[in-house]
């Protein structure tokens, strides 16, 4: 057993008082740790694919369930708790859930996730219209920036 109790430091709450700082967390909104969880996710376009990169760590990838139903992507899962009696504990453990609404033409067969190193990667080839094209600039001239005047 370790000599010391090991609390949440608050720069407000000094001496212990463990009362006062869980009413500010449930006041402030914070969340208990095995209460469910919002990992934290990034989204971007990379050579015509969406991708979402969602962290997390300490989740066993069979624990995910990646399912497309319509134009929603959902990514569920659990982080389970391995150690019982934690003398502190910040990190959330339980179920999440993030969805992403996806353009319409998105083929759902193309789909494909991959985990490394505590991270899920789902990529979505964006469909043709969603690609985009590039829209030439016209100068003042009349004539397109970049291309060369038609000989004629």
């Amino acid at each position: 057993m370790l000599g010391h109790e090991v609390t949440r430091w608050h720069p407000f709450v000094f001496g212990g008082h463990r009362d006062l700082d869980a009413v500010l967390d449930r006041f402030l909104g914070r969340r208990e740790p095995d209460a469910g969880w919002t990992p934290p996710m990034d989204a971007y376009a990379k050579d015509g694919h969406y991708v979402f990169r969602i962290d997390l760590p300490g989740v066993d990838p069979k624990d995910l369930d990646i399912k497309v139903e319509g134009r929603v992507l959902t990514i569920k899962g659990e982080r389970k708790a391995e150690e019982k009696d934690h003398y502190y504990k910040e990190t959330f453990r339980g179920r999440f859930e993030r969805a992403v609404r996806l353009p319409n033409g998105v083929d759902a067969d193309k789909i494909e996730a991959r985990y490394k190193n505590g991270v899920i990667e789902v990529s979505v080839p964006l469909p043709a219209k969603a690609v985009g094209r590039k829209v030439p600039v016209l100068s003042d001239a009349g004539e397109a920036e970049g291309t060369e005047p038609h000989a004629g």
